[in-house]
């Protein structure tokens, strides 16, 4: 087991301390000091053996029978980035920081420069040298991130950080913002034991269930059956794509139409005036609103899994209206607009069964079960921030967090019942 998680202690700096002391580190490492720079390196040099590693204690697991695929429940965590908020820089900023650090390379260049002892003086050229390289990816992460903002002035604000270029912006769940990775876990319902984990910069979950499904199968060689996630992982495009896997998908999506009730509200738009209180006459393809005027046929947008069909009144039946100020207070010059969604029939059978008790009674099971592992890790393993910085030595880190959970989950499961007394 990986006592560093066990204990809360990811620093190798700490690990390297307390092997001159502690004797359960003096146990692992036979009475021999560890350099921290090799302990440093060592867990995250070797990624293909530790992703190796994970898959062989998944298949002892899954030879245990703790591991089924029947079904997979599968959530995000956002985990804090070793990096502060005010280490985050526009592109001048960077620019200017990244010639300083060029001239500090340059300058460290040369041991003799310093009087200083040689072990010294590698330590603050391979500091000036790691600086820099962050700073050079610093920069080019924000043209990657200035290609994913819509609008130039958004693009022009997009601002990454310094200590670990890598790193976003995100919400945390108690409503503040902070550099983070989105770590997508994925758990089998059966014994709880985590099937999948990767590591992405997105600031929300949208869009994540496909490729975290991916990884499971590269795993296990075998897809789950069903896969339960939450709200933010539900979407038309992600139904269209387990329906095309042919993997049952039980989740959270909202009604078009209510959401668009509350805009409507938010803009000033009364309850006797919202969408539901427009009827539509399907021979005629029209609406009509309360208060009798026809709203005709406008054209229509697609998106994935759903088309769009727009109705608008006349600007002077609005106008004129008695009832406008509580209908359309912001748009009478341009008269009410209702709209009408046509989904993909999968959507439509997506919501039919969510409206089943066996689907709700499924989905209601995914709290205790996706979010367990998130908050195993943090509380009990002490993953709330990580150690190290760039997306792939995150990973790596996230990757032994969720080793050591499943290693923990295999005693508690099995090692200890057998060893309990009176068990046959």
């Amino acid at each position: 087991m990986d006592l560093r998680l066990q204990r809360g202690v990811s620093s190798a700096r700490e690990i390297s301390r307390r092997c001159e002391f502690d004797p359960a580190y003096q146990w692992l490492t036979g009475l021999q000091a560890v350099n921290y720079h090799s302990l440093s390196d060592f867990r995250v040099g070797h990624q293909a053996a530790w992703d190796e590693l994970f898959t062989q204690v998944l298949g002892l697991l899954s030879a245990e029978g703790l591991v089924s695929l029947q079904r997979v429940m599968h959530d995000g965590t956002k985990i804090k980035a070793c990096a502060g908020a005010d280490s985050f820089r526009r592109e001048e900023k960077i620019r200017v920081h990244l010639e300083m650090a060029r001239q500090q390379v340059e300058q460290r260049g040369d041991p003799r420069n310093e009087e200083l002892s040689q072990r010294v003086a590698k330590a603050r050229e391979r500091a000036a040298r790691e600086r820099q390289q962050r700073r050079e990816l610093a920069q080019q992460e924000r043209k990657n991130l200035r290609q994913s903002k819509a609008g130039s002035e958004a693009k022009q604000e997009a601002r990454v950080s310094e200590a670990d270029p890598e790193a976003r912006i995100m919400k945390q769940s108690d409503g503040g913002f902070a550099p983070s990775y989105n770590v997508q876990i994925s758990t089998d319902a059966a014994r709880r034991i985590i099937v999948g984990v990767g590591v992405s910069q997105a600031a929300n979950d949208h869009g994540q269930l496909a490729p975290a499904l991916d990884k499971v199968q590269e795993k296990l060689g075998r897809p789950p059956e069903q896969a339960v996630v939450d709200g933010g992982l539900t979407s038309r495009a992600t139904i269209l794509e387990m329906d095309h896997r042919g993997i049952d998908l039980i989740g959270s999506i909202g009604d078009p139409c209510a959401q668009a009730a509350v805009q409507l509200e938010r803009r000033g738009v009364e309850r006797p005036f919202l969408p539901e209180a427009f009827t539509y006459q399907p021979e005629s393809n029209t609406y009509q609103c309360p208060a009798g005027k026809v709203l005709t046929y406008e054209g229509k947008e697609s998106d994935v899994g759903v088309t769009e069909h727009h109705y608008r009144a006349r600007a002077a039946d609005c106008a004129a209206c008695a009832l406008q100020a509580q209908c359309c207070p912001h748009n009478a010059a341009k008269g009410r607009v209702r709209v009408r969604w046509e989904e993909a029939p999968a959507v439509v059978a997506f919501r039919a069964k969510m409206q089943t008790a066996e689907a709700k009674q499924i989905y209601r099971q995914r709290g205790a079960v996706a979010e367990f592992p998130n908050a195993w890790i943090k509380a009990k393993i002490g993953l709330r921030q990580f150690r190290l910085r760039g997306l792939l030595k995150v990973t790596v880190e996230a990757l032994w967090a969720c080793l050591t959970y499943n290693i923990q989950q295999w005693i508690r499961l099995c090692w200890r019942r057998e060893a309990a007394p009176g068990t046959a």
